[in-house]
């Protein structure tokens, strides 16, 4: 059998973390089948592969001032690609407005990018297409962390969200499959594994075959933590909705879970939730992430939040910085509503002006500066043990704290891959400097 001669591929990688770990799984489908392998030079590359993200507009807009930049510069004979969810909700419009491209794959299709390479103008964007049993190979970015997808798809109807249209209903990957590829990745290294999905702690809600174990995400939590090498595990995206006892008690009492929480609060307004069509209340938000607090003094909450959204009054705005400083977050990523398409805010008439929505972004901005500097305040002079797993510029080393403190370090990279205390002599808002302590 003839070996395939070996070809460089080049990828950018949009939005989040599971278009993170899409890229990955590109990649090993690549240079298993394809015998491509990674270059981080746009102009020796045969393939140019841009994995989208459509749940801002900007991301959007940057597909299409990339993919032309690279059809400039790429060497003759390259192909261009577009994967990921601008792909699925886009399609052949792609082509239409970019004829360069040679193919376009949608979110839940990534098990066919060696037919699509092999393809011109190869088209596959069904969002109800089924990988939830598809065993990929293995590529990771970052040998110390390991991302596990456990579900795809999103059954939410978030009024603002275009998810659901380009990833498709949810459907849970068996807990065979999540716990092998944790098991494997752990086994060569990663002691920290994160499972992601659009609702994590909806995970066993729909599987694609009845012959799958059933079980909740409370309880694969705990299988996954069975797994010696495994150190830490951390998730995202848990949904306030299903935030019972069970979870928070699993999340509080088994040592190997992170004490981190990503809880998206999108609004404070009850009523702006309910127009978001998001499930719950302010208080029901409010009950559980002050639970939280109570159940894990040292626990972590960062959020998103949504400002400016159809309808948002001054008082409902009012409303989510009263949560604001309630709760205390430790991180929010807060943006400006923008329309998407296909979504029902879309159609709402009753717009923020932008001035206003711009406005109240500052002001949440300006209020969460201030809680961030007292917070990183408190953890001057104290230690915490931090699993170092990226090396950065000027000598520096990066983990972070088991609640998902960023901290830097200067020190060899030695280091990586362990868990290490260090005293933090140099808090910041957004990373915490320290010295080892031994």
């Amino acid at each position: 059998m003839a070996i395939k001669e070996e070809k460089k591929l080049y990828i950018e990688t949009l939005g989040c973390a599971m278009n993170v770990r899409d890229s990955e799984h590109i990649i090993a489908e690549l240079g298993d089948k394809e015998n491509y392998v990674i270059t981080s030079n746009l102009q020796e590359a045969d393939l140019i592969l841009v994995n989208t993200c459509s749940v801002r507009e900007k991301p959007v807009s940057k597909l299409f001032s990339e993919i032309g930049k690279y059809n400039l510069q790429k060497k003759e004979g390259a192909k261009i690609g577009v994967c990921g969810c601008t792909a699925s909700h886009l399609g052949k419009e792609i082509f239409r407005r970019a004829p360069y491209v040679n193919f376009v794959i949608g979110a839940r299709n990534v098990s066919k990018i060696s037919t699509a390479v092999n393809t011109e103008k190869f088209l596959s964007v069904d969002i109800d297409y089924d990988e939830s049993d598809y065993a990929f190979g293995e590529y990771r970015n970052n040998l110390y962390k390991a991302y596990v997808n456990i579900s795809i798809g999103c059954d939410k109807q978030c009024t603002y969200c275009i998810v659901p249209h380009t990833r498709g209903d949810e459907i849970s990957i068996p807990s065979e499959l999540i716990v092998k590829e944790a098991q494997k990745a752990a086994q060569k290294g990663a002691k920290e594994i994160f499972l992601l999905g659009q609702n994590v702690n909806n995970y066993g809600r729909r599987f694609s075959s009845s012959s799958h174990e059933t079980m909740d995400f409370s309880d694969l939590l705990n299988r996954v933590s069975e797994i010696q090498e495994v150190e830490r595990i951390r998730f995202t995206s848990p949904h306030p909705l299903h935030m019972d006892d069970k979870f928070l008690e699993t999340f509080a009492s088994n040592p190997k879970v992170c004490k981190s929480m990503h809880m998206p609060l999108q609004s404070g307004s009850t009523h702006i939730l309910t127009q978001m069509k998001r499930g719950y209340t302010k208080e029901w938000f409010l009950n559980r992430a002050l639970k939280l607090r109570a159940m894990i003094p040292d626990v972590s909450i960062s959020t998103d939040i949504i400002v400016g959204f159809p309808g948002e009054s001054e008082a409902d705005f009012e409303e989510t910085m009263d949560v604001i400083r309630q709760v205390k977050f430790e991180q929010i990523f807060a943006f400006k509503y923008s329309p998407r398409p296909l979504t029902k805010a879309a159609e709402f008439t009753n717009q923020v002006d932008v001035e206003i929505a711009a406005q109240r972004l500052e002001r949440l901005q300006s209020l969460q500066d201030e809680i961030l500097d007292e917070i990183s305040e408190r953890k001057r002079d104290k230690v915490y043990a931090v699993y170092i797993d990226e090396l950065r510029n000027s000598g520096f080393l990066a983990g972070r704290t088991d609640n998902n403190a960023l901290v830097q370090i200067k020190g060899d990279e030695e280091l990586l891959g362990q868990t290490i205390n260090i005293k933090i002599t140099n808090p910041k808002r957004l990373s915490l400097y320290g010295e080892r302590v031994l």
